[in-house]
């Protein structure tokens, strides 16, 4: 019913993170150079450092992990460090692995995944939640759209979480890391494959991250600093019970606009995430969901006809939503996407609250668009 694989830390400053690992040589750090500076660098006592920058802006792709093995060479390290969002943390998953010439084999279940390395996870924003789970997302940019692989080579042996290298995420990405953890809980708590355990760590996200919001409206966005800790330990438990239950429709309708468009993973979730469960609710509001709708009305302080419009309301005082046209998509897209979704993101649309017929995303994109 429940596994948790990384055994979970939490230190106050970098500095003691760095020193009770005895990070040095033999290890890989991977992370940004605007966090190895003042965090990491007076403590590498001889590790080596890769920035991911260096290889490509945005998110991570196949062609970044295959030029920074390339880069790599005959080096060998006992131990890859993450140290940064998304984007680091995914790329660090597979560098734990047997490299292989081409990452796109991995991604397309061509060669099998070996871990050869132990992977330490240090997450810096408050929303992958990937520092607890097996999966690994990148953009595959010869399909142009985005895959994940799930395996237990992925999990990390250790998840280390430091409030202190979050606090100075600026506010956007606060905001677009912070909505993905709280889509992450949402959808697993709906997921067939949820149970007591899962949904335990569901609710205490949603509550974290939720109130936190409505603190940030009420005293502005320089407050989140001074609660930054309910958004680390709220992105954690959302890892957590997504990490057993899984992601949905949410992920998998906004994979081809980040894929394609370059829309940040959080925000391209965010377009997605009241439509589909004002879809869910009309196909089946006697579920799973209705535990959600509760939830809301209680925290929102709303009435149940307009849950959905109520946290949509919230969530666009902190990021606004912007139609799908205004990212660059085209209307013929909309099939194309569709297709491209139902054909390459079965791992998630299983894990759908109702099944979505192809008519169905259609729609939702068209609502959107």
């Amino acid at each position: 019913m429940f596994r948790l694989v990384p055994d979970i830390y939490k230190f106050d400053t970098a500095e003691e993170f760095m020193k009770s690992f005895h990070i040095g040589k033999g290890d890989c750090i991977v992370t940004n150079e605007f966090l190895y500076k003042p965090f990491l660098e007076k403590y590498d006592e001889g590790a080596d450092s890769i920035f991911q920058e260096k290889y490509g802006a945005g998110e991570p792709s196949d062609e970044m992990i295959n030029a920074i093995i390339k880069d790599i060479g005959d080096k060998k390290y006992n131990r890859i460090i993450a140290v940064g969002g998304g984007t680091v943390i995914d790329i660090s998953k597979v560098l734990s692995l047997k490299y292989t010439d081409d990452s796109l084999d991995l991604f397309d279940g061509k060669v099998p995944l070996v871990k050869d390395k132990e992977l330490i996870i240090v997450p810096t924003t408050c929303g992958t939640g990937s520092e607890v789970t097996n999966v690994s997302v990148a953009e595959l940019k010869s399909k142009h759209t985005k895959k994940g692989i799930a395996s237990d080579e992925l999990y990390a042996s250790h998840a280390v979480l430091v409030p202190e290298m979050v606090k100075g995420l600026p506010y956007k990405f606060f905001v677009t890391s912070s909505v993905d953890a709280l889509i992450h809980a949402t959808e697993s708590y709906v997921s067939p494959k949820a149970n007591p355990y899962t949904k335990m760590f569901s609710v205490k996200a949603i509550e974290l991250i939720l109130n936190g919001y409505i603190k940030i409206v009420d005293r502005g966005e320089s407050y989140r600093t001074e609660i930054i800790d309910d958004f680390v330990l709220g992105s954690n438990y959302a890892g957590i019970a997504f990490g057993n239950a899984g992601c949905g429709a949410v992920h998998a309708l906004s994979y081809p606009i980040g894929g394609n468009y370059h829309v940040p993973h959080g925000e391209a979730n965010y377009l997605f995430f009241t439509e589909i469960f004002k879809t869910y609710y009309k196909k089946n509001p006697d579920g799973n969901i209705r535990n959600i709708n509760k939830m809301l009305i209680n925290i929102l302080g709303c009435d149940g006809n307009n849950v959905y419009d109520s946290l949509s309301g919230l969530l666009d005082k902190l990021l606004p939503r912007k139609k799908l046209r205004e990212y660059g998509m085209k209307k013929e897209e909309i099939e194309i996407f569709t297709d491209q979704v139902i054909e390459g993101q079965q791992r998630l649309l299983v894990n759908n609250y109702e099944p979505l017929s192809r008519e169905d995303i259609i729609n939702i994109y068209r609502r959107l668009y």
